[in-house]
């Protein structure tokens, strides 16, 4: 037995169990008290699916490095624009590392096009019959990412909850527009917090009162709070370390800082991860927009989401709920019952304050800043004139709060800020950001935007407004149990 829940060191599983069932029973996450030490300068001699074999044997070791040979293989074959997966490019003094290179155009691709081989073969591995069925909460990439990956894969379902009007126009037709007999997306009135928290209430409700009981059916999630959605995300830290060696930019065992455009703190917990296993990780940078909830608890220990809900640019990061950050208490403290406590005082007052000495701990791994609108769009002009690179809006934010970082710390090791995805899922914002007024539909803004930049538009995203309609449903937050059962029951979708 490898993981256990972060709130109750009884309730134990298996790696590929964990990859099945996505949360622990009692509604905490899955996690391993201490990760293995890796020979990460073994790690960095392979190519980057080599890597992605060491790393997630290391992480998930339900499987044999052969096994997840094979699954490396088939989750990343001829799927990315480079081989390299997530290329890394010098901008001015620091490094961007590139995650939107894969099918769909986010970051999110690199893990939720191996989720699916990991699900399946845990569903074998653990003798399961029953058909899984994936619950997944979205700000945006999530979605289209988790469809695109368990489109017509046998033995699965999966269905996607977004917040109405919180999400580009893009994300949205992305999403709407997703072909697959087993794939579902539906808009929830209220933002993603309000779908995040009733996927959570989804899973309690099935559990607690047998729901599913005798049907075929088991519930899963395509969200980073499973550790098979995060253990993936590790692997591009790596990469880009690796990159900063071959270009001479630091020395094998030199620190790298890490800046990471953060909503529900998977993608930067995966840089502690890497951390953990060995790699010469220094600073991890939390860069948070207007909704800086998380700014305020690595500053002061105190988490707080009783404060007013911001619609930004940056959608895909107004999250007022970081679910994985769980994970990271419990890592740091070991302390189930506090994480327990925690995690309760969250639920039922909104808020909690960490002790003393975890804080302490944060201070030394983490370190934190913030970035409004204008602040986002400020940056993707800058970025664009002086170094002729164009970044989307929760890149820009990255790009904002590294340079406070550099300010702010002049000792520090060399920076590689984390993409979140192609500037042209959020075309509007980043032509408003490069002195332009955008004009029509968020489609003809793509096309001013190539026209102006040059840049070319990803080969998934082009005709994108011609593509069919299939998923039109929207539901308020209560109603996702209902809905979650009656689409259960149903033997076809399409």
């Amino acid at each position: 037995m490898d993981y256990q829940s972060t709130r109750d060191a009884s309730l134990r599983a298996g790696a590929a169990e964990a990859v099945l069932n996505g949360l622990a029973p009692d509604g905490g996450l899955y996690s391993m008290a201490a990760l293995p030490k890796l020979d990460w300068q073994g790690v960095l001699a392979l190519d980057t699916r080599g890597m992605a074999t060491e790393i997630l044997t290391a992480l998930l070791p339900s499987f044999s490095k052969e096994e997840m040979r094979g699954l490396v293989e088939r989750a990343y074959a001829g799927k990315f624009e480079t081989e390299d997966l997530t290329p890394s490019v010098p901008v001015g003094d620091d490094t961007v590392l590139e995650l939107f290179r894969g099918p769909t155009s986010a970051f999110k691709d690199v893990a939720l096009s191996m989720l699916p081989q990991l699900m399946t073969a845990s569903r074998e591995k653990c003798g399961v019959t029953d058909e899984i069925l994936i619950l997944t909460a979205t700000s945006g990439d999530t979605g289209k990412a988790a469809m695109e990956g368990f489109c017509d894969v046998p033995g699965t379902r999966i269905i996607v909850f977004y917040p109405d009007g919180g999400v580009s126009p893009v994300q949205k037709a992305q999403m709407v527009t997703q072909a697959g007999r087993n794939v579902c997306v539906c808009a929830v009135r209220g933002n993603f917090d309000d779908a995040q928290t009733g996927v959570k209430q989804v899973f309690s409700a099935v559990s607690s009162e047998n729901l599913l009981s005798g049907k075929g059916i088991r519930l899963s999630s395509a969200n980073s709070i499973n550790i098979g959605r995060l253990a993936p995300q590790v692997v591009y830290y790596f990469r880009a370390y690796k990159d900063l060696v071959g270009a001479g930019r630091i020395q094998m065992g030199d620190k790298v800082d890490y800046v990471v455009p953060t909503g529900n703190f998977g993608d930067i917990l995966a840089g502690y991860f890497a951390r953990e296993l060995g790699l010469p990780v220094g600073r991890l940078v939390c860069a948070s927009n207007a909704n800086n909830v998380l700014t305020e608890f690595l500053e002061t220990g105190r988490y707080d989401r009783n404060r007013p809900f911001y619609k930004t640019v940056s959608p895909s990061m107004d999250i007022l709920v970081s679910s994985n950050l769980e994970r990271l208490l419990f890592m740091l403290s070991g302390d189930t019952a506090l994480v327990k406590r925690l995690m309760e005082q969250l639920s039922r007052e909104g808020c909690y304050q960490a002790p003393d000495e975890l804080l302490q701990k944060l201070h030394e791994l983490f370190w934190q800043g913030c970035c409004d609108d204008a602040g986002t769009k400020n940056a993707i002009g800058m970025v664009w004139r002086e170094y002729g690179y164009l970044c989307d809006t929760h890149t820009a934010v990255a790009w904002d709060v590294a340079q406070q970082y550099k300010a702010a710390c002049p000792e520090h090791a060399p920076v590689v800020i984390l993409s979140t995805a192609s500037p042209y899922k959020f075309p509007a914002a980043v032509l408003e950001g490069l002195g332009h007024g955008a004009k029509g539909d968020e489609f003809d803004v793509m096309e001013q935007l190539r026209n102006e930049t040059g840049v070319p538009v990803p080969r998934n995203l082009t005709g994108l407004r011609e593509r069919e309609v299939r998923h039109r449903d929207v539901i308020d937050r209560e109603q996702m149990l209902d809905y979650v059962l009656k689409k259960a029951s149903q033997k076809e979708w399409f």
